[in-house]
């Protein structure tokens, strides 16, 4: 039976991946039924708002579901939202045992479905690839416990770690096949991040660019403490439907300058200072998230990328690193700043994957010091 179910909850988070992107704020879920070591239905949670993954497999399975076993990556709603509570679907089909991978740690939910599936005599059994259905839904689980977005660094450099020449030279460092990559990224996350700097000297679109898929365009967050940003910036002029928020900390601006943003369609979002006017990240995720932002990802400079680090905001670390070797003190790094100055006192990364892309090298980990949730990315709770 443990591999039976193991074979079907695979099933339940490859359909669950298909909503990536599409679902936020909610998790991605995916639920499949069988009887007799028989699929009789399947679904996945496919848009916000849209039909729950549990009701899809139950209606695609009919009333061949009655004594047949539910597979479902997270713990099914028992509360009303866009659409009715699942565990009700799951009673009135005559599901005679649900294979859930983990609780939902959602305050409305966290055990009480499963409590509910029990009392009306359900089988429940729990945990089944539960590492692997907490890393899929790594952005939701963060958001619905820290109700701030899930921060992913990304950067691409030489081998000797450079993002540019000492002249600037940066397009382009690392390989169409890694570009690609951040695309794909991009139509699975809520908003890109950018500092003004990057802005005015590269002025990037940060929008999704895939050939022959109709991606979406993540929300463009730029911190811009002295309201700088030009409205002949392409994240204003090139069409994208994707609201584009500019972070600052200051009042000083002219209200007529305010104004002017407003009117481009910018979203103006005030946060706290830190020492010389620097934007506070802690109050802006802690903004992003009101916002109903569950995933952020970093595409700004070295400045960006060490006031991130420095400040604790970055979950997860994903480089590109090009087979080339730029060289020269004055060529910048990824993470500038101050840095630290023991060894001891560096950012350690965990859980590390590697993938080729083309010649590039992708590595991605977890900073797990940074998690402030008692749900960890790497699919364990932290003790």
């Amino acid at each position: 039976m443990q591999r039976e179910d193991q074979k079907y909850m695979t099933l339940a988070l490859s359909l669950a991946e298909k909503g990536k992107g599409m679902v936020s704020p909610n998790p991605l879920v995916g639920a499949v039924v069988v009887k007799d070591d028989r699929i009789l239905g399947q679904g996945y949670h496919a848009r916000y708002g849209d039909m729950h993954a549990e009701v899809k497999a139950l209606q695609d399975a009919g009333t061949d579901a009655r004594g047949g076993t539910l597979y479902i990556n997270l713990e099914p709603c028992c509360h009303h939202g866009k659409t009715p509570p699942c565990v009700d679907e799951i009673i009135k089909a005559g599901i005679a045992r649900a294979v859930i991978s983990m609780n939902d740690p959602n305050p409305l939910v966290n055990g009480k479905s499963v409590d509910i599936l029990k009392k009306n005599g359900i089988e429940v059994r729990m945990g089944v690839l539960e590492k692997a259905a907490c890393k899929l839904n790594e952005f939701f689980l963060k958001y619905i416990t820290t109700k701030t977005p899930f921060v992913i660094l990304k950067s691409g450099m030489s081998l000797d770690g450079k993002v540019a020449t000492k002249s600037g030279d940066s397009k382009w460092v690392t390989s169409e096949h890694s570009r690609k990559f951040v695309h794909l990224l991009r139509n699975q996350i809520d908003a890109t991040l950018v500092g003004i700097e990057t802005i005015l000297r590269d002025d990037p679109q940060l929008t999704t660019r895939l050939a022959g898929v109709h991606g979406r365009d993540p929300k463009r967050v730029v911190i811009d403490s002295l309201l700088r940003v030009p409205l002949k910036a392409r994240i204003f002029t090139q069409g994208s439907k994707a609201e584009n928020i500019i972070v600052s900390t200051t009042y000083n601006s002219t209200s007529e300058r305010i104004k002017t943003l407003k009117a481009a369609g910018a979203r103006l979002l005030f946060v706290k200072p830190r020492d010389k006017n620097r934007v506070d990240l802690q109050d802006m995720i802690r903004e992003l998230g009101k916002l109903h932002i569950t995933s952020l990802l970093i595409e700004g400079g070295p400045g960006i990328n060490a006031s991130a680090m420095q400040e604790g905001i970055v979950d997860k670390v994903i480089m590109f690193i090009s087979p080339r070797i730029i060289g020269g003190k004055n060529a910048p790094g990824a993470i500038q700043g101050d840095g630290v100055a023991r060894l001891e006192d560096s950012v350690r990364i965990y859980d590390l994957k590697t993938k080729r892309l083309g010649g590039d090298l992708m590595i991605e980990g977890y900073v797990r010091k940074a998690l402030p949730c008692a749900w960890s990315p790497l699919g364990c709770r932290i003790k």
